[in-house]
């Protein structure tokens, strides 16, 4: 895992240091609304000390307005940096709504550790913060200095009393970082990981029916949500100790001010006016502190986040677009290629070479677990751990552009994956649904007919990861989908698990079609009917390629090795499965 670079910004910082300007006008309307902050002590040391003295109503009325005056200046401000933050937290959002999608999608991709789609969470929590209360407890600290010099010039006795309940707050504040840091991070990260289990298993929610497992999970998942609870409630605990005792500072200090102005006022160092100003300053000069302890959790929280969201954004920048190519071909070459997983110790595929030219349908078997279904993610550039090459065309399949690249790409995952939307959109892989193109592909996958039982046609929705289909209906709208426009490679992993004969009649006809257009494909299979339309034969064996030739030669090849083990007896082959038919 990569570590942002302190002297280095990355993706997130520097997105959050082009909005410095933002920040700068944010911190200039600060400082008008806390000067301005001063005009409620300032009017009560002129009504006091002033008006009431003179008895003098005009005095009063000027003094009144200029008051209210301010006063709108001051919500004016205290307004406009509310509207800055909350636009600049829109804007943020909106430049790193795509590169988060993308890392996601990356990390997914990467088949990385954790929960990367709690990723918009993160982002949402940051901007959040950025248009909150938390913020301005920031903006807002620095005029606490102020405030207790105007408290000093009052008497120098309030400069200090504000000192020492300012010092009280910033050492609650640190006692509550270091006691709340680790309580927190401990509950965030249970919290997740008890949504991520959740929303993991309820994807199978019939299959858990079905074989009475929804007790054996609930259990699980009872030990995560008790932890997550525990872990919470250390959190709060800690947090409310802190909160409870900055609320009796901030009530001492109302009390203890407005005594200490007293006794002054007792022995005629202040006036009644200053008496009650100064009890209003010290309160205003402490409540950015008295913020900041309030908000510290939701501070934590967003500093995790960003932790997170940052780490993820180094992890998977942004893909650097190559320049545009011509159409490719077809041609796939494979040299000394190896493939892992991420915790598995050995390797997938191990030092595969193959060179295929464009237009052969090439059939790959082989037993459970030898690599078939991790060569066809290798073949369309989808497997994060290759080393080797893996040249489509002659270049690297990596360096494609994967925009222009995809819609000459036609890959059926073992596990069919569609999702919600109508049937044409699935088919038209959701970009601009061309009906002609939709009708020949569905066509060519028999599906046509079908589609039109459906009381909407092809504007049936589907529901989420077509839900609404059976697994056969699923797996041929997926061979629609490979072979919608004009694929030149396509990648078919056990096209047929799910078909009945119709379903498989159709298939062999639409593969049928793609050789005779020329196309690559690559067929992984079990049953011997689908190596009849291949013109050439791999067998895989735990990672290696064991049989490589044309198609007649190998299937010859095969017979004769299952013949002689026939004739071996029961005696298995030195501990290899025994090659399908």
């Amino acid at each position: 895992m990569n570590k942002p670079d302190f002297f280095k910004r990355s993706a997130l910082t520097s997105t959050l240091w082009a909005f410095r300007r933002e920040f700068v006008v944010v911190g200039v309307f600060s400082m008008v609304a806390n000067v301005l902050m001063l005009t409620p002590t300032l009017y009560m040391l002129q009504v006091y000390d002033r008006v009431l003295t003179s008895q003098s109503e005009l005095t009063l009325l000027a003094v009144s307005l200029v008051t209210l005056f301010l006063l709108g200046v001051m919500a004016f401000a205290e307004w406009m940096r509310s509207r800055v933050l909350v636009a600049s937290g829109v804007r943020l959002d909106a430049k790193l709504g795509t590169q988060v999608f993308n890392a996601s999608f990356e990390a997914h991709l990467s088949q990385a550790g954790g929960n990367p789609s709690g990723a918009f969470n993160d982002l949402l929590q940051i901007r959040q913060f950025l248009t909150g209360n938390g913020i301005f407890a920031f903006f807002d600290a620095p005029w606490t200095p102020v405030y207790m010099v105007v408290l000093y010039l009052l008497h120098p006795w309030l400069g200090v009393m504000g000192v020492v309940f300012a010092l009280f707050q910033a050492a609650l504040a640190w006692f509550g970082h270091r006691r709340t840091v680790a309580p927190s991070e401990a509950a965030a990260k249970a919290a997740a990981d008890e949504g991520f289990f959740l929303q993991s298993k309820l994807r199978n929610a019939e299959v858990l029916e079905s074989m009475g497992m929804v007790g054996n999970l609930q259990a699980r998942w009872g030990q995560r949500h008790r932890l997550a609870l525990d872990r919470n409630g250390a959190a709060q605990h800690v947090s409310h100790r802190v909160m409870a005792a900055s609320k009796f500072i901030r009530y001492a200090q109302q009390s203890l001010s407005l005594g200490a102005g007293a006794l002054l006022v007792i022995d005629g160092q202040l006036s009644p006016g200053g008496m009650i100003a100064a009890n209003v300053l010290m309160t205003r000069a402490l409540a950015p502190i008295d913020l900041l302890v309030s908000t510290w959790r939701q501070f934590i929280g967003m500093r995790l986040a960003f932790v997170r969201l940052e780490q993820l954004l180094v992890d998977f920048p942004a893909r650097e677009v190559p320049c545009k190519g011509a159409e490719p071909i077809g041609a796939m070459v494979l040299r000394d290629v190896c493939a892992s997983a991420p915790g598995r110790a050995n390797p997938i595929l191990r030092h595969l070479d193959l060179d295929v030219p464009a237009g052969t349908v090439m059939a790959i078997l082989g037993p459970s677990g030898s690599g078939k279904s991790t060569l066809a993610r290798v073949m369309v550039g989808i497997w994060p751990d290759v080393t080797g090459q893996v040249l489509l065309d002659g270049a690297p399949i990596a360096g494609w552009n994967r925009e222009e690249l995809g819609p000459h790409i036609g890959y059926l995952p073992q596990d069919i994956e569609l999702f919600e939307g109508t049937i044409a959109e699935n088919i038209a892989r959701f970009g601009d649904v061309n009906s002609e193109q939709v009708i020949r592909a569905t066509q060519s996958a028999g599906l046509h007919d079908m589609i039109l039982r459906f009381p909407k046609g092809y504007d049936t929705p589907i529901g989420e990861a077509g839900n609404m289909l059976s697994g056969g209906q699923r797996q041929r709208i997926g061979l629609a989908r490979a072979m919608y426009g004009n694929p030149k490679l396509v990648v078919l992993d056990e096209p047929n698990a799910n078909l009945d004969d119709a379903g498989e009649t159709a298939l062999y006809a639409a593969i049928g079609e793609l050789k005779a257009q020329g196309k690559s494909v690559f067929l992984i299979t079990h049953r011997p009917g689908a190596v009849q339309v291949a013109d050439r034969i791999v067998v895989l064996q735990d990672g290696q390629v064991q049989l490589d030739g044309p198609r007649d030669a190998v299937v010859a090849a095969i017979k004769n090795a299952a013949q002689g083990m026939a004739g071996a007896g029961p005696a298995p082959m030195s501990g290899a499965a025994p090659m399908p038919a």
